[in-house]
């Protein structure tokens, strides 16, 4: 070794560089990183897709219809006054024209679970296109946002909340670890944990909990539509294996670090213990 030069390492670093450019090659990627036992991958997720293997799950926050576009597109040009990241305008389609093809590659792909994230317009589209599919639709969520933007204009009620469509692509009856547990999840738009760089970024504390009730630890989660990471942040955390995908080239590289950051920082969330059964006499007598 001299001057810090390591052949080993640069050999190995080489090495490492080649097979994930075949792999890029190989699902029609642009660029693929490996963080732990984790993949992302820059590309168009309806090409590469259908070059991936199956995995447990899916759930993801696609693009918007085109009328919440350019709501949303209104709403950047404000100013915020709270001192954190300003609101910015959507810079990618809406789902519209592609829905009924990512609900297609996400039936054949997924053995589990498929969330889609959307505003409260766009869930009979997303049912439609479910139930068109060989996914069986199951249940429109729903994400009640406390701190929401109030409708500044004043002309009728604000959006207090968001949907995620749920749909169920295995075999057999459907199964998640939430019991009879309602589908409503209470969390802020803007914690203070919030990264702030994606206009319709996630948070972290939400896709926990989705993850905990719809899947188990060591499962592969997908997301086609990763955004700035937040999805594999959550995924992470929970020891779950996460493959996303990503058109953009800049929210890409924020999901590289944002990914590889949850991926150095010790688990701050104990492993999950499944709850014993609890057997119930079907002959006992109910009490009055």
């Amino acid at each position: 070794m001299a001057d810090g030069y390591d052949a080993a390492d640069n050999g190995k670093r080489s090495y490492d560089e080649a097979i994930l450019a075949m792999r890029a090659k190989h699902i029609k990627a642009k660029k693929v990183v490996h963080i732990g036992d984790h993949e992302l991958i820059l590309g168009d997720c309806l090409k590469v897709m259908s070059e991936l293997g199956r995995v447990d799950h899916i759930f993801t926050d696609p693009p918007y219809e085109a009328i919440m576009h350019a709501a949303k597109s209104g709403a950047a040009r404000r100013i915020r006054t709270d001192g954190r990241c300003p609101l910015s305008a959507l810079n990618f389609e809406s789902i519209d024209a592609i829905r009924e093809q990512v609900v297609e590659l996400c039936a054949e792909r997924a053995d589990g679970w498929a969330g889609f994230f959307c505003a409260p317009e766009g869930v009979g589209r997303w049912a439609d296109a479910i139930n068109n599919s060989s996914a069986k639709y199951k249940r429109a969520c729903v994400w009640i946002k406390p701190d929401s933007t109030p409708q500044l204009n004043g002309q009728g009620p604000a959006m207090g909340a968001e949907n995620f469509i749920v749909a169920w692509c295995g075999s057999g009856f459907a199964r998640w670890n939430a019991g009879g547990k309602r589908g409503v999840y209470t969390h802020l738009c803007n914690p203070p944990t919030r990264h702030g760089k994606h206009p319709t970024e996630k948070p972290v504390s939400l896709m926990r909990e989705i993850l905990v009730d719809f899947t188990c630890q060591g499962q592969t989660i997908l997301d086609p539509f990763m955004g700035s990471g937040t999805t594999g942040v959550a995924a992470v955390q929970l020891g779950r294996c996460f493959t996303g995908i990503e058109l953009d080239p800049d929210y890409f590289e924020i999901a590289v670090k944002r990914v590889t950051e949850a991926y150095n920082q010790p688990s701050l969330f104990p492993a999950e213990k499944p709850k014993p059964p609890k057997n119930g006499d079907m002959f006992a007598e109910v009490s009055a």
